[in-house]
């Protein structure tokens, strides 16, 4: 089955949640000791959705998805998905419960592939799938395997992360977190480690996610992408969102001064 397909099998289950964001942010800041990383930061991302985040360095990209992966807890605000609570300071027993549930909702994709050097390729993918959601091991591989013939790496199941470049890393760590059936898919500059080529392999899969449906919310340096993939283009700069706009836009017609500055790094 699809990634549409899924998705629509899960809308139809329940009208009601077709209307509300799958995950949200909702006047999120987050401090680290005395410095505030994120300040008052609000982002829906909506069924299939793709969201670029783009921004200079150090201007809270990869907070704000951390704390909608869950991975950092807000200092103030919360984290919504389909309107449930499941971040916020200081989580209470009912929260702490409603993120349990949907953390296999959520997918993410890291700059720096984390796979288990010691398990080969397939091992990586359903090792997930089996210790969360109890998934049959026959029923797993079947899984895996289609995973890694959408990437491009039905050939390398038994190999091991040692083995291969730094993008067929990439695109199994993109097929472990599929493998889990994930609602929203966060990637956190999947390509900033890789050389020119390797890159174009990782966009290439995105792209194809992105054209199946998958909601996606994506930090990146790959103008390219957010330009002609993305939805929704956000624009954050010193733990703020300074424009979230269409890319054709942002691109063309930045509305703030800040903005114009930081495209202009990318003009020839």
């Amino acid at each position: 089955m699809s990634i549409q397909l899924i998705y629509e099998a899960r809308s139809h289950e329940s009208g009601s949640m077709v209307e509300r964001p799958i995950i949200c942010a909702d006047k999120v800041s987050k401090d680290f000791g005395t410095n505030r990383v994120l300040t008052r930061v609000s982002v829906d991302v909506n069924a299939g959705d793709v969201v670029c985040v783009v921004g200079p360095s150090g201007s809270g990209k990869t907070t704000l998805l951390r704390c909608l992966a869950m991975l950092e807890e807000p200092s103030e605000g919360e984290i919504r998905m389909r309107g449930t609570v499941i971040s916020a300071p200081k989580p209470d027993a009912t929260v702490r419960k409603a993120a349990r549930a949907v953390r296999p909702d959520i997918g993410m994709v890291f700059q720096h592939f984390n796979l288990w050097p010691h398990k080969s390729v397939i091992e990586n993918v359903i090792e997930a799938p089996l210790l969360v959601k109890r998934t049959p091991r026959d029923e797993a591989i079947a899984t895996a395997e289609r995973l890694l013939e959408k990437v491009g790496l039905a050939e390398k199941r038994d190999a091991y992360p040692t083995r291969l470049s730094g993008g067929q890393q990439q695109r199994v760590a993109i097929a472990r977190a599929l493998a889990m059936s994930p609602q929203v898919m966060l990637f956190d500059e999947p390509t900033s480690a890789l050389d020119p080529e390797l890159r174009r392999e990782v966009l290439l899969v995105m792209r194809q996610l992105a054209a199946e449906g998958m909601t996606m919310l994506v930090v990146t340096h790959e103008m390219g992408f957010a330009r002609h993939v993305g939805k929704r283009l956000v624009f954050m700069d010193r733990g703020e969102i300074v424009e979230d706009t269409a890319p054709t836009t942002f691109f063309t017609a930045p509305a703030t001064e800040r903005a114009q500055r930081f495209l202009q790094q990318f003009e020839d």
